[in-house]
């Protein structure tokens, strides 16, 4: 079993990382699988224009730039999204090309968070969910934080490319 040296000179062993990001990569694709299905597509703009119901006056350009953009070709962005989460979900199972992966990641969930899920909003009395690709976007962050901190997984994809090019 290997095991990697922290900073405060502990050896941990490197296999919990792997199981998280592993984890998290099923969690994803059968997020993925689920965009491929027609209930998806067939209610997809439908839930992009919902999203922007009840948000504050100020918010009202945001929603409606992303329902004005979308709304001529909603079968084309509904396939985007399932194939952006397709290839997230590959990436991260098999640990290839981790940081840009995790990065391009948080950047999507804040995306979807701020679009389809209308920031987690409307926010009043009763309300008590801020959505779940934010969430998403934090477990990336923190996969990157450990990806930095603890170092190339000796099982991903990246660790026998990194092996073989030394760049």
């Amino acid at each position: 079993m290997k095991s990697t040296t922290t900073t405060t000179g502990r050896s941990v062993p490197a296999w919990p990382k792997d199981v998280l990001r592993i984890s998290f990569g099923l969690i994803w694709l059968i997020d993925a699988v689920l965009k491929w299905l027609p209930g998806f597509r067939s209610g997809y703009i439908d839930s992009i224009k919902s999203a922007g119901q009840g948000q504050p006056g100020w918010l009202h350009w945001w929603f409606n730039f992303w329902t004005n953009l979308q709304t001529p070709e909603p079968m084309f962005f509904a396939y985007l999204v399932a194939a952006v989460e397709t290839l997230i979900a590959v990436a991260v199972l098999l640990g290839f090309a981790r940081k840009l992966t995790y990065i391009s990641a948080v950047v999507f969930s804040l995306m979807i968070w701020s679009t389809a899920e209308g920031f987690g909003g409307p926010y009043g009395s009763g309300s008590a969910d801020i959505g779940t690709a934010v969430i998403y976007a934090g477990v990336f962050v923190g996969l990157l934080a450990l990806m930095l901190y603890t170092g190339t997984a000796r099982y991903s994809v990246d660790y026998y490319l990194e092996q073989k090019f030394s760049w």
